[in-house]
């Protein structure tokens, strides 16, 4: 409880302030308001209703925290949070003696809100409103003056002002003459510090010998309600003349002296002249009635001389300045005025002081609490206070040793003395902790206090077992009923929560019981290892507390093994498939052997049955090895049995059947079915952000399992490293970011091989990516893809598609007339060449009904090439055939055929008559006799050979019209029962047919004609 000064009106506005719960709320209450009126409601104005009840441990309290010994001014319900005046009289008068008028006056008290879980701390401000309970009164009951007789009409001279205890509107207001006899009048001035003087007015000519002496009283009145009063007789003696008036040299004087100076020290000199002679200027100097009566014991003024002296101590903390109204006066009725402030400077010479307020209840100012307490429990609050000013009285608070309890600052210099720790009744049953507070000073001063602290004895200790851990081992196989091992116990408490009783944990096995008194584990069944080898499970002590405490322990037991379980193979029977080629000595396979025993009774060694020489296996690790070399075509599989036989010294054994049989090698390559060529293309664009699949290629393999599994890798180009693949998928990813210099077409070399064994077997493609925002020109893209694949790899061509609409508009309509011109030349040209070839493409027509599926032999290609080469030197034009291939693609989701396919005319060379001389049949001896024919097909089925080429599998780049295909790729005719086939690249192949056959020269130039709306 304090009484604090402030300069602030806001008395209705808490504010939350530092941390720990605390907060601040203001009330305005009046001076002698009697008792039980009701103030504020704390539940309310602190929104505290809104906290739900059944969420406390306890109901919610309100306690008024004051030091012992006080009497708090008002009361609190602890229940409700109301807040009462009490029987104690409040006088601000009182409260504020020494406080500034123009200062308000605080009264302050601190309120703990309960229970912890909710806790806060709540600075209760009470601003003290004055009311008008104090009259105005003059220092004296008679005022005498003196007043020369030649005063001249509206002269004024000051009279002694009254001083009213209450403040504002309720201090002086006003000053009334009484009988002035018409020859006095009275004035009212209002001093720079706001004081209000009486002033006395000569409103006639006086004459000391016609009157001396006039009596009147004056009246003074303050604004209050009801207003109060005061009078004092004032008496007027006329004097002589009196012509000048004493002048003081300065008229305001402000000095600092510190609070320590000794008893007679100067403060300051006054000067005051006076320009008259003999007694009219000896002036006089004294204190005004309007300085306190503090000042005055404090200070001495020479009348003579002016000297301000001080006269006894001064004391900072209790007035910090002085105003001394110094008058000067030679006997005349008008005295001089100057103004001395005295500055008191702070030394450092109070110690701090300690107020410790408890918040929980104490017996014998000792603070008892339970060990079972929770953390941060509130006990006391300390304030500690230091009145002297600046870094002097800046105080820290602080406790001597280490201790569970800790200050944790709440308000400035107010900490709250709470529970850090734990407390324990049987480690440490009291503490006394002493409080130190020490202040900034230079030396520091500091002061300490004891606060004790007795811990209350509660069932908070369960038993503790004399072994962290139980182990214990038994052989398998036992009788039910044996002993394993007795547990023990013991409580620090006493009485029934020292008496322990011991059961099973909730994870006990039903194989194990125990004794509920003594602690004796026993074993009530037969254990077997192979089934569980440990146990594992806790053992409970209970006391007889109230709540009863337990504590656990673990209890492990180990199973010894006995020689009761044979060895035992993962399989009845084992198959092992190896390559004929698999080297003398090496891998067949591997036998795993499992005993369920342990230690040497699970040991197993290996052996073959029936002295086989031709395998062998190692007798600790299983891996059987060939004495011989495979020959699948002698021998497909062979079988043996194996022995495996423990190390018990009765050993067990088991047998197991092994047959191996002889494979087959990898003998097939990937082969790459998009793209379908290397003269595709696909357009990227700029724009692609990494990460993104750009493109994606699709091999296959005829073999199976690993030999049929594919991998994929960059091998070759991809020289500005802009893209990556995903070795299983295929996926061609943007590795980063294009930027202007990536521009162009991009070449990247693909690999994709199998995981066949013994040997991997691969294929590569050539990718072509074209890095632009569009494709405006395709026909020079697919230029340079095909000038692009008669080069070797090297660092990426590139190219800007910067045609403006205005030259694609003069290309296209260039195209238009070129082709049209050339299609009218080419209808010419065929109609003329198909009347002079009409006999030999009926010879060809009736050839039909015999062919068969041929396959030309590589060798022979080559040869008859050369040797039309020259044949064409002498070849008459009669004998030069020239049609149009129709190339057609169709898309796969394309059920319907509507129209989206793609048709190409493609000029080619017929040489019936030579190309019939030679013999086509070939055969590779490495080849499989069943395997598919991998070359392209086609036939002529009508007068005007009209050739549809259809991949096997669709092509399905919307940007691909067809693939070029590389040299060892040959189109194969059939007849018209066959169905036309294609691959590229399966060295598999088969033909018994003489049929002469039509063949493309290598390489065929490819033109497009789009059909319908293309997209690139």
């Amino acid at each position: 409880v304090s009484v604090v000064r402030a300069n602030t009106t806001n008395c209705n506005k808490s504010c939350v302030v530092f941390h720990s719960g605390a907060q601040e709320k203001n009330y305005t209450v009046r001076e002698e308001m009697p008792e039980n009126v009701l103030i504020g409601d704390l539940l309310k104005d602190l929104n505290l209703s809104l906290i739900p009840n059944k969420s406390l441990t306890s109901a919610m309290q309100f306690k008024l925290v004051y030091k012992t010994g006080d009497v708090p001014l008002i009361r609190i319900e602890e229940g409700t949070g109301e807040i009462f005046t009490t029987g104690a009289r409040i006088d601000r008068e009182k409260l504020c003696a020494g406080i500034p008028t123009d200062e308000l006056c605080f009264y302050e008290v601190e309120v703990a809100i309960l229970p912890d879980e909710i806790f806060r701390l709540v600075k209760i401000r009470f601003l003290i409103e004055d009311i008008n309970d104090n009259a105005p009164l003059f220092p004296t009951t008679v005022i005498n003056i003196s007043i020369p007789e030649n005063s001249a009409i509206n002269s004024k001279y000051t009279l002694p002002a009254a001083i009213d205890p209450d403040v504002g509107i309720n201090g002086v207001q006003n000053y009334e003459l009484i009988k002035g006899q018409n020859i006095f009048g009275l004035d009212v001035i209002e001093t720079p510090e706001g004081d209000k003087m009486p002033q006395l007015i000569v409103q006639k000519e006086l004459d000391r010998e016609e009157k001396d002496t006039y009596v009147m009283k004056v009246k003074v009145e303050d604004g209050g309600f009801p207003q109060r009063s005061s009078t004092a007789i004032l008496q007027v003696s006329v004097t002589d003349t009196n012509d000048n008036h004493p002048v003081f040299k300065e008229t305001e004087i402000e000095v600092s002296i510190p609070e320590n100076a000794p008893v007679g020290t100067s403060v300051t000199q006054l000067h005051a002249t006076d320009a008259d002679i003999g007694e009219n200027a000896r002036i006089h100097f004294s204190f005004s009635n309007l300085v306190s009566n503090i000042a005055k014991r404090l200070f001495h003024l020479n009348t003579t001389t002016g000297l301000i002296t001080i006269k006894e101590p001064l004391d900072r903390e209790e007035t910090p300045n002085h105003k001394l109204l110094v008058l000067a006066s030679d006997g005349g009725l008008v005295p001089a005025r100057a103004m001395v402030l005295v500055n008191v400077t702070d030394v450092n010479d109070n110690v701090p002081s300690i107020d410790i307020r408890y918040i929980v209840n104490t017996i014998n100012d000792t603070v008892v609490l339970s060990e079972n307490a929770s953390l941060n429990t509130k006990i006391a609050l300390i304030t500690v206070t230091d009145k002297d000013a600046d870094h002097n009285g800046r105080v820290t608070c602080f406790t001597d040793h280490e201790i569970p309890f800790r200050l944790r600052p709440v308000f400035s210099n107010q900490f709250l003395l709470e529970t850090a720790a734990y407390l324990d009744y049987e480690s440490t049953k009291e503490y006394a902790i002493k409080l130190l507070a020490a202040d900034a000073g230079k030396p520091p001063l500091n002061q300490s206090a004891m606060l004790f602290i007795k811990v209350k004895d509660e069932n908070d200790n369960a038993p503790v077992f004399t072994q962290s851990l139980v182990t214990v081992s038994i052989p398998e196989n036992n009788s039910p009923g044996v002993q394993l091992t007795k547990v023990s116990a013991t409580d620090a408490d006493s009485g029934p929560n020292a008496e322990i009783s011991f059961l099973l944990g909730p994870d006990a096995p039903p194989e194990f019981s125990l004794d509920r008194r003594t602690g004796m584990l026993t074993v009530v069944k037969k254990l077997d290892r192979e089934k569980e080898e440990k146990y594992l499970f806790t053992v409970l002590a209970k006391d007889n507390g109230v709540p009863p405490l337990t504590s656990n322990v673990t209890v492990f037991v180990s199973v010894i093994d006995q020689n009761d379980n044979s060895p035992v193979f993962t399989h009845n029977e084992y198959n092992f498939y190896v390559p004929e080629n698999l080297p003398r000595h090496g891998t067949v396979g591997l036998i795993t052997v499992t005993d369920p025993d342990y230690g040497e009774n699970s040991a197993v060694t290996l052996s073959i049955l029936d002295e086989n020489d031709d395998f062998t296996i190692d007798s600790q690790t299983g891996v059987i090895r060939p004495n011989i070399s495979f020959d699948r075509e002698k021998q497909e599989s062979y079988t043996f049995y194996v022995k495996a036989e423990d190390g018990g010294r009765v050993s067990r054994s088991s047998s197991a059947k092994v047959t191996i049989n002889v494979v087959d090698v990898n003998d097939n390559k990937p082969v790459f079915i998009v793209p379908p060529s290397n003269y595709s293309y696909e357009l990227v664009l700029p724009s692609t952000e990494p990460g993104t699949v750009v493109f994606q290629v699709i091999a296959v393999d005829n073999d199976t399992g690993m030999n049929a599994e594919v991998h994929y890798s960059i091998v070759g180009g991809n020289t500005r490293d802009l893209f990556e693949i995903n070795q299983t998928t295929g996926n061609i990813i943007m590795k980063e970011k294009c930027d202007v210099t990536d521009l162009g077409l991009h070449r990247v070399l693909v690999k994709a091989n199998d995981l066949g064994q013994p040997d991997s077997l691969f294929s590569v493609v050539t990718v072509n990516l074209f890095v632009n925002e569009s494709v405006t020109n395709a026909t020079l893209i697919n230029e340079l893809v095909h000038k692009s694949s008669e080069a070797p790899v090297t660092p990426n061509t590139e190219i800007a598609d910067a045609s403006s609409p205005t030259s694609d508009y003069v290309k296209i309509l260039v195209a238009v007339v070129a082709g049209t011109i050339t299609v009218v030349v080419v209808i010419f040209i065929t109609a003329v060449v198909r009347c002079r070839q009409a006999p030999h493409l009926k010879a060809a027509q009736k050839n039909k009904q015999n062919s068969e599926w041929a396959t030309p032999n590589p060798e022979n290609r080559q040869m008859i090439m050369m040797k039309k080469k020259k044949k064409k030197k002498k070849q008459s034009p009669k004998n030069l055939l020239l049609n149009f291939v129709t190339i057609e693609e169709t898309k796969v989701d394309d059920v319907d055929n509507d129209g989206n396919s793609i048709t190409l005319e493609l000029p080619i060379d017929l040489e019936e008559q030579t190309m019939g001389k030679y013999n086509w049949v070939t055969t590779p001896t490495t080849f499989k006799p069943d395997s598919p024919d991998l070359a392209r097909h086609y036939k002529s089925a009508s007068p005007q050979p009209a050739f549809q080429i259809q991949p096997e599998t669709p092509l399905n780049s919307k940007h691909h019209i067809i693939q070029e295909l590389p040299l060892d790729n040959t189109f194969v005719a059939c007849d018209s029962i066959s169905k036309c086939s294609s691959s590229s690249s399966d060295p598999y192949s088969v033909s018994d047919s003489g049929y002469p056959v039509t063949t493309f020269e290598a390489p065929v130039s490819v033109h497009a004609r789009p059909v319908g709306n293309p997209s690139f």
